[in-house]
């Protein structure tokens, strides 16, 4: 019989605003967000404060400042959030190798080895990390990533969901859909039209029917919807790209608001090339969409060095595409192999 694994998926609480907030406590209980602080800029992230307002991650600042006069707006430090994230991975190593970061502020631990219960380690990790750092962080315990992330989200801030094998049945059955990954907002308001509004409603639909609904993320959407996700945790993949990706909690609804998204995204792109990869060889650029009909395109190009003008004419080919409203937005950069980076060498000679 096949072991079940046990999945904690520990996501840190506004992780930027967060560590900003720990820098000026003053600003402990003010609205703050990180991000772009001209006009024109996005949010990165706010605080629960802020959210109270209506201002979220990827809206313009000019919006959130509508919705949340008094918003504290404080520059983006990547060096600063990647040293406290480092802070918090070595805590995760104390209880588990099976460590895949996710992004700076969140990360899958493989604890099927240990003894204790997967409840009891997320505790500890938590208090490790409030003790250490200052900071807090929610986890959520199943047995594989897909419920262990929905989980995660279930008593934030500062808090966890444990779902046993035993319960992901019906975990999954009263879940609203917009908890699934990939479904947003306008998405769910869709389905609600057509009477789904729960993974039980999706689960009384067959997968030829989902399909027809959904195209190809209909067939993801059989097996979301169950609770259902084989993946590993796997943390010492070969990259054979770097890049991040972003699913917005309400669409970019035309060219000018993805074109912001990728300005915040790109300056993360960039550090984290710096941080993590800088002597790889760059063969390739590319840009990923998600439109809100759930349809997919990626638009690629050749290039040695990371650009924000070519990353913007990839994005507005992409777009060009379908011109619906963007519910994903993703860009990185794919690595050269070995043979390849030998023949480029060459020829560059």
């Amino acid at each position: 019989m096949k072991a079940r694994r046990r999945i904690i998926h520990i996501d840190m609480d506004c992780f930027y605003a967060a560590v900003e907030i720990r820098e000026r406590p003053e600003l402990k209980h003010r609205p703050v967000a990180v991000g772009g602080a001209s006009g024109r800029g996005v949010l990165t992230t706010c605080n629960y404060p802020a959210r109270k307002f209506g201002a979220r991650s990827a809206m313009p600042v000019f919006q959130a400042k509508q919705l949340c006069p008094d918003l504290i707006i404080l520059p983006v430090r990547f060096d600063l959030y990647r040293e406290v994230s480092a802070q918090v991975r070595a805590i995760f190593a104390r209880y588990t190798r099976l460590i895949e970061p996710l992004s700076l502020d969140e990360a899958y631990l493989d604890v099927s080895h240990l003894k204790e219960r997967g409840h009891d380690i997320a505790i500890s990790i938590r208090n490790d990390i409030r003790n250490e750092t200052g900071l807090t962080a929610s986890a959520g315990i199943a047995p594989n990533k897909l419920v262990a992330k929905i989980a995660s989200d279930w008593n934030k801030p500062d808090g966890q969901l444990v779902v046993p094998p035993s319960k992901v049945e019906d975990f999954m059955r009263d879940l609203p859909v917009k908890k699934i990954w990939g479904i947003g907002p306008k998405s769910a308001k869709r389905m609600a039209a057509e009477g789904i509004e729960t993974c039980a409603d999706l689960q009384a639909l067959d997968r030829t029917q989902l399909a027809q609904q959904f195209g190809s993320f209909g067939l993801e959407l059989y097996k979301l919807c169950r609770g259902i996700d084989e993946r590993p945790v796997e943390p010492d993949r070969i990259r054979k790209s770097l890049s991040n990706e972003r699913t917005f909690s309400e669409n970019l609804t035309d060219l000018e608001a993805c074109r912001k998204a990728l300005q915040t995204q790109f300056a993360e792109l960039m550090d984290d090339l710096r941080s993590k990869k800088p002597d790889r060889q760059i063969a390739k650029l590319f840009i990923k969409l998600k439109f809100a009909d759930f349809r997919r395109t990626t638009a690629e190009t050749g290039g040695s060095q990371p650009d924000l003008k070519i990353f913007d004419a990839l994005l507005k080919e992409a777009w060009g595409r379908s011109g619906k409203d963007v519910r994903l937005l993703g860009l990185g950069v794919r690595f050269a192999e070995h043979n390849e980076a030998a023949e480029q060498l060459e020829l560059g000679f």
